[in-house]
Parts: C-alpha cells; structure tokens; sequence
C-alpha cells in the first residue's frame, strides 16, 4: 500500500463529463444527470482500501443524511481488477448492497474518469457547486487507520454544509485525503 495524497490541482476547474456502469444497477449513468440539480461529491473509493473500509460507515451515513438535503453524491472506483479482484464489479455490487448505497457506485473500467479528475488516492474527493465547478479537494475528516481520531466526517460535512446554503467554501485550509494509490493498469 503505497501512502498517496489526493493531487493539488487549482480549485475552479469543470467537472469532466463521464458515462459509467453503476455496478449495482449494471445501468449506464452519465455525469450531465447525476451533477443535475445542485452541489455534487465525487469520491474514487474502492472495496479493499483500508483507509476506505475505515470511513465507510460513517461516510454512508453521511450520505444518507446529505442526499436528502439536495447533494448529489457519486462514488468511482477506477483500480485495475486484474491485480486487485475484490475491487472488481461483483465485489463493488455486493458492498454497495450489504452497505445499502444511496448513491451510484460506478465503475471506470478505462480508468480515464480517474485520469480527467487527476485521482491519486483512495479515498479522493472533490466537490462541485451546482454550476459543476470543483470547490474542493481534501479529506473527509482527519481519522484515519490507527490514529485514534473518530470519523465524523467533520471537514466534509463544513464544505457541503456552505454548498447547500448557497455560500462560498473557503479555498484556505482545504486538507488533502490520504490514502491507497489508485491501482493503475500496466
């Protein structure tokens, strides 16, 4: 496991567009519909990731609690499965089921969704307002494996609590997430 931060990239960039396979639907979905009608979270995660499995529930819980305030949230898992089976579309079906998923867990075979947001870790997430502008690109909280901290999803929840009231999230303080590298193909 290789200790990978997310990108430092200059925040106002577009969301790219993107059509993927929902691993639990098996449905096509496209970035145009899911970004539609507000503030919108992305996350490259995957099933095997420790710094993912020590975030998920909490982030779940999250998610139920901020969908139904009006964000929308996407998950990508883009690691290469030849290496790494239990990130494959069955395993992602299967979590996404037993952890009842209120949101799309797509699948990016071809890794170019990954490459067009520069993911470099697992967990990596960016935040769009509702114009498809990315506000953010950092941690979720500062738990992570081993140190202690609760997941709470504090620094999260700070960003799409100002994306929801329409206010500006500060570009300042903004601390990247740590985690797995994406398991890219050879």
């Amino acid at each position: 496991m290789a200790l990978t931060p997310t990108t430092s990239l200059p925040l106002g960039f577009q969301a790219p567009a993107f059509e993927l396979p929902d691993a639990r639907s098996g449905n096509m979905m496209n970035s145009i519909d899911l970004m539609e009608g507000g503030p919108t979270l992305i996350v490259f995660m995957c099933n095997h990731c420790p710094f993912v499995v020590h975030i998920l529930d909490e982030f779940v819980n999250f998610a139920r609690e901020y969908t139904a305030q009006g964000l929308n949230i996407v998950a990508i898992s883009s690691n290469d499965v030849v290496n790494y089976p239990q990130d494959d579309v069955p395993h992602m079906k299967s979590l996404a089921e037993e952890k009842d998923f209120c949101f799309p867990y797509l699948y990016d075979e071809s890794q170019e969704v990954a490459r067009a947001y520069d993911a470099a870790c697992t967990p990596d997430f960016s935040a769009f307002d509702s114009k498809g502008v990315c506000v953010y690109r950092g941690q979720f909280d500062a738990a992570r494996p081993g140190n202690d901290l609760p997941v709470t999803g504090s620094d999260m929840r700070k960003v799409c609590d100002a994306l929801l009231a329409g206010q500006p999230v500060p570009a300042e303080g903004q601390v990247p997430s740590i985690g797995c590298n994406v398991k890219w193909k050879e």
